[in-house]
């Protein structure tokens, strides 16, 4: 793969990640839809899209993909939806990376990567600005959507790392939303008690799963094959700062002291982790 093509795919699937967490929230802040239903509903749209595109090229969905990648996948669907009640855009899509970033970096650590002492010190200043973010007051976010933001985080970085090296990233893709279409009923029935729906909820989340995820998703692991896995960690650094633009202008949300500080030590830590020396 060429590097500009693999540049515009990795920018696009940038996009569609930030884009996720503008959707989610603008539609659980918005409108009355709940996190579950909306969970639900992009999953599944999801799914139809990836199935849809699988088909138009005479191949049959559900063919690739696996178990083990769709759990991970509705697991940070799920955790995602939920945190974002509480969560302002910005400060959930910086949860979420943070998370990724530590999975796979320490992934790599117990795969038998080292760690030089500038690496060191990044990962101790990520840390702390994750401490800093998360510290009791009057700006720090609710400590239940914090925890399911990081979880789904954690999924969310098992996924990509298992995504690394797929041939056919269409087919693997649309075989891993396929295979979260019955736990994502299974949660619609968990909480069928608590389900409301309103048109424009729902719009948003099947913009959030047709295109934010599931063509954002085919798009990624595309791009995952011309990186390497501390690349692809390095660019989702960009994810935070685009949601919270997003969250800025479209909902409104003014970024804290709090947030900018946490974020530049969040996020420049983990490029000293990440960043080859030259």
């Amino acid at each position: 793969m060429t590097t500009l093509r693999t540049a515009a795919l990795t920018l696009v699937a940038m996009l569609a990640f930030a884009a996720n967490s503008v959707l989610c929230r603008l539609a659980l802040r918005n409108t009355t839809i709940d996190p579950a239903s909306f969970t639900v509903i992009r999953l599944l749209s999801g799914a139809a899209m990836l199935a849809f595109l699988i088909h138009l090229r005479g191949a049959r969905p559900g063919r690739s993909g696996n178990w083990g990648s769709a759990l991970a996948l509705f697991a940070y669907a799920a955790g995602f939806s939920f945190a974002y009640v509480s969560l302002p855009t910005g400060v959930g899509a910086l949860l979420l990376f943070a998370a990724v970033q530590t999975t796979m970096i320490l992934t790599g650590l117990v795969r038998g990567e080292r760690l030089h002492m500038r690496q060191t010190a990044g990962l101790a200043l990520a840390f702390g600005g994750l401490i800093y973010l998360l510290l009791p007051g009057l700006s720090a976010p609710p400590l239940g959507g914090a925890s399911l933001m990081i979880g789904a985080g954690v999924a969310w970085g098992v996924y990509s790392l298992r995504g690394r090296g797929i041939r056919d990233p269409l087919a693997a893709t649309g075989g891993n939303f396929l295979r979260t279409v019955p736990m994502a009923l299974a949660l619609g029935i968990f909480a069928s008690g608590t389900v409301t729906v309103d048109g424009t909820g729902a719009l948003y989340a099947v913009l959030s799963g047709a295109l934010a995820s599931g063509a954002g998703y085919a798009i990624w692991y595309s791009a995952l094959a011309g990186l390497t896995a501390t690349s692809a960690a390095t660019v989702q650094l960009s994810v935070p700062v685009i949601a919270a633009i997003g969250g800025v202008l479209m909902l409104g949300e003014a970024p804290t002291v709090r947030l900018v500080v946490s974020s530049a030590a969040i996020l420049g830590g983990v490029a000293l982790v990440l960043v080859k020396r030259r």
